[in-house]
């Protein structure tokens, strides 16, 4: 048995996100059927985060094991075949020792979230961006965000269905960006609740807008209702993850 450490670049779109079910293609029910028809097996793919239906991933850490000694190149190559057409691509394969586990060693893991903030609706970006037509205080949502990096009790954004066991988590890093019509945000932390990213940008684009969102008393409130509308799934990107 071989482990294998894989980097997967997906558009979210039409996906119901990283897990599989039966509702319709996911990223790793993908996986798991090039998987099988290279190998002749259905094997598990373990993946660093599990996005939801319409996050895309830039470099997504997984891994899985195959009942045979093949070179990374040629399990990277054969994948890639089965792919076409696809909305996924393993960009890198490496063969690991059995006990790496693309979840449980992760130490960090980085988000970015992009607004096409202009009057303009997307053409090219569609499905890829948050449009924001009305112009952003970039300097007043930094200000905020910066209230909400450190050790906190994120309740107020965290989704219903969220099924961590605490709500704490540390956020390492929230930096927000301009580049031309483009708002960029990223994230750095161990973990994240469910739709925490994507309520934190909802929140902090309400205060770009001039909304009167106190990020402290949000914090205090611990509760959903408090914060700022979710942000579609479109504008979020997994980006990588540190071991």
């Amino acid at each position: 048995m071989t482990r294998y450490k894989v980097i997967l670049e997906y558009d979210g779109t039409d996906l119901i996100g990283w897990q599989e079910n039966r509702q319709g293609p996911s990223v790793q029910s993908l996986m798991k059927d090039a998987i099988e028809k290279f190998c002749g097996a259905r094997v598990d793919v373990v993946g660093a985060g599990r996005t939801d239906a319409g996050v895309h991933a830039v470099a997504m850490i997984a891994h899985f094991d195959i009942d045979a000694d093949h070179s990374a190149d040629t399990v990277m190559r054969a994948l890639n075949f089965y792919l076409v057409n696809k909305p996924v691509a393993v960009l890198d394969c490496e063969i690991v020792p059995d006990e790496f586990h693309a979840r449980f060693d992760c130490t960090a893991r980085h988000y970015k979230y992009i607004v096409l903030n202009r009057g303009a609706a997307p053409v090219l970006q569609q499905n890829r961006v948050y449009w924001v037509p009305k112009k952003l205080d970039i300097d007043a949502m930094r200000t905020a965000a910066q209230k909400l990096i450190g050790n906190h009790d994120f309740t107020s954004f965290r989704a219903s269905e969220c099924q961590a066991k605490s709500p704490i988590k540390t956020l390492d890093k929230i930096e927000i960006t301009q580049h031309g019509d483009e708002v960029v945000f990223e994230f750095s932390a161990r973990s994240f609740l469910h739709h925490m990213v994507r309520n934190i940008v909802g929140t902090l684009i309400e205060i770009g807008l001039g909304k009167p969102y106190d990020i402290d008393a949000v914090l205090a409130a611990k509760n959903r209702s408090v914060a700022g509308p979710t942000a579609p799934a479109s504008g979020l990107y997994f980006i990588g993850a540190d071991y």
